[in-house]
């Protein structure tokens, strides 16, 4: 379970990260992995570290897929990955 404790910054915990990843997908629908990894760095502090188990999290929620073939990650929406 994913908690905050009174020693985690607001803007450097995955479930930010993962809203930030979303909002840019949600615009794009479809974006790179590797565009996204540099937009996670610029846009939060450590989101370098902290964007594959925000990605991870945004899977295991069924928003996201992963396009090996291309390298990409593809907004699905909450009921088109069921």
């Amino acid at each position: 379970m994913l908690r905050p404790t009174k020693h985690s910054h607001p803007d450097r915990t995955v479930i930010n990260v993962a809203l930030v990843l979303l909002a840019r997908l949600k615009t794009r629908r479809l974006d790179e992995y590797d565009d996204l990894l540099k937009y996670a760095r610029h846009a939060v502090s450590g989101g370098d570290v902290l964007f594959l188990p925000s990605l991870n999290f945004l899977f295991l929620m069924g928003l996201v897929e992963y396009h090996p073939k291309t390298d990409a990650i593809e907004y699905v929406g909450p009921n088109e990955a069921l």
